[in-house]
């Protein structure tokens, strides 16, 4: 059976890399004893991948490991079990069955949704710019530009690129806030820092560590009507009859 976990990430947990949170979850998955399905071979591994990963020291609301497991276990339980087993920073969401010709998540990213906060320290550096105070009062007017031409860093080294056509839907929030929803995947990923750095540029300002805390609130894959659907919404929650053993162990 595929099933589908969506869990967050915040606090501490941020600064933990792609690879050490897979290990985390071969560990959380064993100690809240989930029925998992392993692979063939001489080294079998758990039957377990992540959609998109995460850049290091964002925080989401909305992060998806694909699993199989070899029985049914309850929706309801095996939450339970995760949750207890699992440590602060790392939130268990939802735990859903997957039709069994779904594609893994990792392969269906489209979109993805972020908020991006200014902090204290880059709005106080801000504050003393030659133009004045920063601001966000003419986001909109970035945003109505026909090309936003930046420059994205590739494995071929770099490149000029139209991100307009990847920025989907955009806001300002707040006077120091800003929400993106734009493309993702591995045909295209806009960060939101090549974005916001497309936005500062002109204004004389550049982005250092520590200017921006980045929030990923959800991930997309196309929908039939060519529009964006939560990878969320491609699961069913799994009865609690269908626990059987699995539940008890």
């Amino acid at each position: 059976m595929k099933v589908r976990i969506k869990f967050t990430k915040y606090g501490a947990m941020r600064f933990l890399g792609h690879l050490d949170v897979m290990r985390y979850f071969q560990k959380l998955l064993r100690r809240a004893k989930i029925p998992m399905r392993y692979s063939e071979g001489f080294h079998p591994h758990q039957i377990l991948s992540f959609a998109q990963p995460l850049g290091l020291g964002l925080a989401s609301e909305a992060e998806y490991a694909d699993i199989e497991i070899t029985e049914p276990v309850a929706s309801e339980e095996a939450l339970r079990r995760l949750r207890e087993a699992s440590a602060e920073g790392i939130d268990i969401v939802s735990f859903c069955r997957l039709p069994d010709d779904a594609k893994g998540a990792m392969s269906i990213v489209a979109g993805a949704d972020y908020r991006v906060r200014f902090t204290g320290r880059f709005l106080e550096r801000a504050a003393s710019g030659a133009d004045g105070p920063f601001t966000l009062a003419d986001w909109d007017g970035f945003l109505a530009s026909e090309k936003i031409v930046t420059v994205k860093k590739t494995k071929k080294g770099e490149a000029e690129l139209d991100i307009r056509p990847f920025i989907y839907e955009s806001r300002a929030e707040s006077a120091d806030t800003v929400f993106l929803r734009l493309a993702a995947g591995s045909e295209t990923n806009i960060k939101p820092e090549l974005v916001i750095g497309a936005f500062l540029g002109p204004r004389g300002l550049e982005i250092t560590p520590g200017d921006l805390f980045i929030t990923r609130l959800e991930l997309y894959a196309a929908g039939p009507d060519g529009g964006l659907v939560s990878l969320e919404s491609f699961g069913e929650e799994i009865a609690g009859e269908a626990g059987g053993t699995a539940a008890g162990a």
